[in-house]
């Protein structure tokens, strides 16, 4: 499919996104999560179309987008592992078995793997403080995760 094709699609489908919820009550966040969920991530190409739905600027909504990280700007990996970075997690030892794990995908933070297989990215609580260390993946929260987890997990995603 040519590239201008694929755009247009992009328009369209945020175009009727941004029509069905404009009518919200601080709409934008809404509508950011419903484009995210239909392509995986919020395309570049839905910024303006949002933006122009909403009589925002394109930067105003690009801030949102690149502020909060649960917005992607690109496609996530097929695996989704997400590790606490708050105290809690730090104080248990989160941040050596983090980079651990970073280490045996060969990943940094927010990074998907060239294969598409593993994204890792980091949040500020998963509320499991009192197992910490804590981690999700795919949307499954761990708690108590650790070395051996670690270990287990970069080989359980990798296959």
């Amino acid at each position: 499919m040519e590239s201008s094709s694929v755009d247009a699609e992009i328009a369209t489908a945020t175009a009727a996104i941004v029509a069905r919820l404009k009518p919200l009550e601080g709409p934008l966040l809404p509508i950011l999560h419903e484009v995210q969920e239909a392509f995986g991530h919020v395309p570049e190409q839905s910024l303006p179309v949002i933006a122009e739905g909403l009589n925002l600027s394109r930067a105003e909504v690009h801030g949102v987008v690149s502020f909060y990280h649960d917005y992607r700007q690109a496609p996530a990996g097929q695996h989704v592992i997400k590790i606490c970075r708050a105290e809690a997690c730090q104080s248990m030892g989160g941040d050596e078995l983090a980079e651990r794990l970073l280490g045996l995908l060969g990943l940094g933070w927010h990074e998907t793997s060239g294969d598409g297989l593993v994204t890792v990215e980091p949040v500020y609580c998963l509320g499991l403080c009192a197992c910490a260390p804590a981690v999700m993946v795919n949307g499954e929260v761990i708690g108590r995760f650790d070395a051996a987890g670690v270990d287990e997990m970069a080989k359980a995603v990798r296959a």
